[in-house]
């Protein structure tokens, strides 16, 4: 089933909880209303003409105006996929845990969670997953600014950028021809 006849069926289910379906991106994807994400969530995995039994993937956006949150889907038996996007204003990063339809998405969650600050109601453990739990901001969200420091420990990391333009000049510098010696005065010149 196409992502076309995915978005009718849902649309047939949900109404106006799903939005249009934007198909210019690789992967076409429908924003869907948050407070029926979890409802929405168990019908694509639990129809039998839809059966998207896989959490491929739970990632945030911070486009400023809004955050969202980006579910990617995949069914096996039926060989397609679906991606819906939760649209969220940054001030209310809330959206109900779908802990419960798959189980891979206490870890996504928690990921998103830490780098860009969705909290998920009804998650079983919601804590940070990369960064330590007293770390302050989510390094994800554009807004956020970089410590100079973490429990006295020096944050300075140096642009890659410089580092790499470094590196290709020395390089260049290590395979351009040298120059013959200048000969020293008072000493013979070689000959073959």
């Amino acid at each position: 089933m196409d992502a076309t006849a995915i978005v009718n069926r849902l649309k047939e289910k949900f109404g106006d909880a799903i939005g249009a379906l934007t198909t210019e991106n690789p992967d076409p994807f429908v924003v869907v209303d948050r407070k029926a994400l979890v409802e929405i969530c168990k019908f694509l995995k639990t129809d039998p003409d839809l059966e998207l039994d896989f959490l491929v993937s739970i990632s945030g956006l911070d486009l400023k105006e809004k955050m969202v949150a980006v579910y990617h889907l995949w069914g096996y038996k039926h060989r397609h996929g679906m991606v819906l996007k939760v649209e969220c204003p940054p001030t209310d990063l809330v959206l109900p845990s779908v802990t419960s339809v798959w189980r891979a998405a206490n870890w996504h969650e928690r990921e998103q969670f830490d780098l860009f600050g969705f909290t998920f109601t009804g998650h079983p453990d919601l804590r940070r997953l990369l960064l330590p739990e007293d770390w302050v901001g989510h390094p994800l969200q554009k807004s956020y600014v970089y410590p100079t420091q973490y429990h006295g420990i020096d944050h300075y990391r140096p642009n890659p950028f410089d580092q790499f333009k470094a590196k290709d000049e020395a390089d260049a510098k290590a395979r351009a021809p040298s120059a013959p010696a200048e000969p020293t005065p008072g000493s013979t010149p070689a000959t073959n």
